[in-house]
């Protein structure tokens, strides 16, 4: 499985992560990249990788002009010789970080609507699936401003980061994934930075406002580092791209792309992108939804169980317990996919007793399953195979199994044991589709 894991340890910036996933693509996609971004159609911008280096690593950084012209931060710690990702200065609606910093390139930095930059999404020459990644990035900007200033998403107004340079920055990472096109990505924990950070309209703490929405549900952690490490626009697009969050699984590394910003620091100030192969690791979320049932009989209880994995349930069962009073009951946990929640919470209260329930949220490892069919001396026995995480599980099919033992009178047992005898011999095994 090909996996993209990026190394955040000195947070995450548009330009940052564009060129450490530039570094990454071969030669022809390079080309091609570039080729593509400064024809983008966005007026006057363009996109230009400069070799760099960070205490003493080698790298890219991605310098983005509009009219020629690169828009300098004014206190930024990544101190990019443009302010792309408004990166740097916080989209809060109606000001931005330094009442100096006004002026436009050519009338680029005015307040944008989320209309506004979906609309020059649109009009660019790229491949639907990039836009649409563009669009759900600024979308989440969006929606973070909208949740940190306590107003509604049609009232948002980017500034800095609306600006087209801004624009390269967010539609350069989206290509940039669809060129490369992993399997997986993941991501460390996210460094924030520590401190404030100044604004129009006063002293901020760092992480901002909306960025520290968008990173909800991200580990992230501050350290000693003053400043602002990670951007709204690059927490974003971690949100966006990023599967899982945590250390990096074992893969074998193939490539290392280094994204650099241009301020110094005592440590080196870059994204690392790591490119290899990882064996697949399958997960997801899932709902649990659990009560206590004291007043239903054993019988009741099954055909609730029966209804509620017909209706689309993933798993159903029951744990005796004791109940208020010393009463004698059962715990019901019903487990779902959450954009079921709401029809299986019904169920629930339409086929038990309970008057109320609990919901959490988890994380569900599961291996692959696939299916494959056996040929025994009394007929076809489909198998069930489950893999991952290094390990193989595999089951004959119950119900071919025992549907052969009443056909032919035989034991369960006998035609269970030859089906496995010809499972160990994988050359008497044959496709049989899709197991999902």
């Amino acid at each position: 499985m090909k996996t993209l894991y990026l190394e955040c340890t000195m947070g995450a910036a548009g330009d940052m992560l564009m060129a450490a996933l530039y570094e990454l693509l071969n030669k022809e996609q390079k080309q091609h990249f570039l080729t593509t971004m400064n024809g983008l159609g966005l007026p006057g911008v363009e996109v230009t990788p400069i070799p760099a280096k960070t205490s003493g690593i080698a790298g890219t950084h991605m310098r983005v002009t509009v009219h020629g012209q690169e828009e300098h931060t004014h206190g930024h710690h990544h101190e990019h010789p443009h302010m792309h990702d408004g990166e740097h200065h916080h989209n809060h609606e109606d000001h931005d970080h330094h009442p100096d910093h006004e002026h436009d390139h050519h009338g680029h930095h005015h307040h944008a609507t989320p209309g506004h930059i979906g609309a020059i999404i649109d009009g660019l020459a790229l491949p639907q699936p990039v836009k649409d990644r563009a669009r759900a990035v600024y979308d989440a900007i969006a929606q973070a401003e909208a949740q940190a200033h306590g107003c509604e998403v049609g009232d948002v107004h980017y500034h800095e980061v609306g600006a087209l340079d801004a624009v390269a920055d967010v539609v350069g990472v989206c290509y940039a994934m669809e060129l490369l096109d992993p399997d997986q990505v993941s991501a460390s924990p996210v460094h924030v930075g520590s401190g404030t950070v100044a604004c129009a309209h006063g002293i901020m703490p760092v992480p901002a406002p909306a960025t520290a929405a968008l990173l909800q549900g991200v580990p992230i952690y501050s350290g000693n580092i003053q400043g602002e490490l990670c951007t709204p626009t690059g927490a974003a697009l971690l949100k966006c791209f990023v599967q899982t969050f945590g250390p990096m699984s074992p893969m074998a590394v193939e490539q290392i792309g280094c994204g650099i910003g241009s301020k110094e620091f005592e440590q080196a100030n870059c994204v690392r992108a790591f490119w290899g192969e990882e064996e697949p690791r399958y997960s997801g979320d899932i709902l649990e939804l659990v009560c206590n049932i004291d007043d239903m009989t054993p019988e009741a209880l099954s055909f609730a169980c029966t209804q509620l994995l017909e209706a689309g349930a993933l798993d159903v069962y029951t744990t005796p317990g004791t109940m208020k009073k010393g009463r004698p009951g059962h715990v019901l946990t019903v487990l779902c996919s959450p954009d079921q929640d709401r029809e299986l919470v019904g169920q629930i209260f339409a086929h038990t007793t309970t008057n109320g329930l609990r919901a959490r949220w988890l994380e569900r490892l599961y291996l692959s399953p696939s299916i494959f069919q056996v040929q025994t001396q009394w007929g076809p026995v489909r198998v069930k195979r489950a893999q991952g995480f290094g390990v193989s599980h595999t089951k004959p099919e119950f119900e071919d199994v025992a549907a052969l033992a009443r056909e032919h009178g035989l034991s369960y047992q006998t035609v269970l044991e030859d089906a496995l005898r010809r499972i160990r011999n994988p050359e008497l095994s044959s496709p049989a589709g899709d197991p999902r």
